[in-house]
């Protein structure tokens, strides 16, 4: 169903959100926005993040900086821009920046020698973390900014990632798919409880040993 963007607030959006549906449009140029909700719905299980070795030596590298909610316009940006077929148009890019600036959106930035090249941006309510996009312009640094994220939810507490959808990327990582019906009662617990994406701390600099051991940990490895 198409909805003019100007009826949408952010309020709206996150009434969607706790029904199961989520904005998207079909081009960065076109202003009417619709809701989605897919049949089969895209998660990674907490305790199901696959850190292969390969990535584990790049997160213990130090080849990449992380840090979190420093800087939503350039994440969301590139998350638009690195992409052929993106949904970000700049109506969703208003929404989402006025949920960052109510601390319900969150990112993750991955820098390399100072530059971003690679980070990810969701939505955050109860224990459940929405994930929307992510990007990279340098091999595993969305991998690496993912590992962060994932290690952040487990850490405070988080019931719930949703990936929306399952892509073969996301399924080499631990991604699977559930049945809407069974994804709505999940959603549903999942947001009667409260998660604290700053539990691991505020500034970023997330260690590689804190990534790795608190996934490690949920995995039981």
């Amino acid at each position: 169903m198409r909805s003019s963007p100007d009826h949408i607030t952010a309020d709206i959006v996150l009434q969607a959100y706790a029904m199961g549906l989520f904005p998207m449009s079909e081009s960065a140029d076109d202003p009417s926005l619709f809701w989605v909700e897919p049949r089969k719905r895209g998660l990674i299980p907490l305790d199901g993040f696959r850190l292969s070795k390969s990535l584990r030596q790049t997160i213990r590298s130090g080849t990449f900086t992380i840090s979190v909610d420093q800087d939503f316009d350039a994440v969301i940006g590139a998350c638009a821009s690195t992409r052929k077929d993106t949904w970000i148009n700049p109506r969703i890019s208003s929404l989402f920046g006025e949920l960052f600036d109510r601390g319900m959106v969150h990112t993750v930035e991955c820098r390399q020698n100072g530059h971003l090249v690679g980070g990810l941006y969701g939505l955050s309510i109860g224990a459940v973390f929405f994930g929307e996009s992510m990007f990279h312009t340098v091999t595993d640094a969305s991998k690496a900014a993912l590992a962060c994220l994932v290690a952040r939810l487990i850490y405070g507490g988080y019931r719930l990632l949703d990936t929306q959808f399952v892509t073969p990327h996301l399924t080499s990582l631990g991604a699977i798919e559930m049945d809407r019906t069974i994804y709505r009662g999940v959603l549903s617990k999942a947001l009667d409880q409260e998660g604290d994406f700053h539990a691991l701390g505020r500034d970023g600099g997330d260690t590689p040993d804190d990534i790795i051991r608190i996934i490690r940990q949920a995995r039981h490895d």
